[in-house]
């Protein structure tokens, strides 16, 4: 197959693929928030490719995505203002007991597998379960990495989204865990 006829069919098999324009601000699974700063062409294996060249805003590393694999990588647009308030209700929402019944190993793995969808609602969720499993007992190390991970990316896309200061958003997330409880 020719090198056109392989552009033209990947183009139409995959006409919802988005394309990101340098200056873009894009999610990354597991990365976060990020602004693509270039669009370039690279031979690999004897084979162009064009990249997104997108440096993520938390640590500043620079990561490389083959464009033709954004969708299957996750690479995706900030929510929407409307999505905002779905995740605040993700966060609102308790679960039936703790997964305290649970081995570490087995929440780690279901938490890891959830911060590496790339979906705010996941990060939300694991969020929310150590969030609630830190009121009732020390996190370890391991949850406690994984707590501030799922913080990081949750306060930054929230406060692209938003267009408000991450001090702020953290105060609204903080503020959707006060319980009322009869010993005040």
């Amino acid at each position: 197959m020719t090198e056109k006829k392989a552009k033209e069919s990947s183009q139409s098999s995959k006409p919802t693929m988005r394309e990101f324009q340098v200056g873009d601000l894009a999610v990354y699974p597991a990365h976060g928030v990020g602004e693509i700063k270039a669009i370039e062409s690279r031979v690999v294996n004897g084979e162009k490719h064009d990249f997104y060249i997108m440096k993520v805003l938390e640590n500043g590393m620079v990561i490389m995505i083959p464009i033709r694999n954004v969708d299957s990588v996750g690479l995706r647009d900030i929510i929407s203002k409307k999505d905002v308030a779905r995740v605040y209700d993700v966060m609102k929402s308790r679960k039936d007991g703790l997964p305290d019944n649970q081995t570490w190993n087995r929440r780690y793995r279901e938490y890891m597998d959830k911060i590496k969808t790339g979906s705010l609602f996941d990060v939300a969720e694991v969020f929310r379960d150590l969030f609630l499993l830190k009121l009732t007992k020390d996190l370890s190390f391991g949850e406690r990495k994984l707590y501030d991970t799922a913080q990081v990316l949750l306060v930054r896309e929230l406060s692209t989204a938003k267009n408000t200061d991450e001090d702020t958003i953290l105060s609204e997330i903080e503020s959707l865990f006060v319980v009322d409880s009869p010993e005040n």
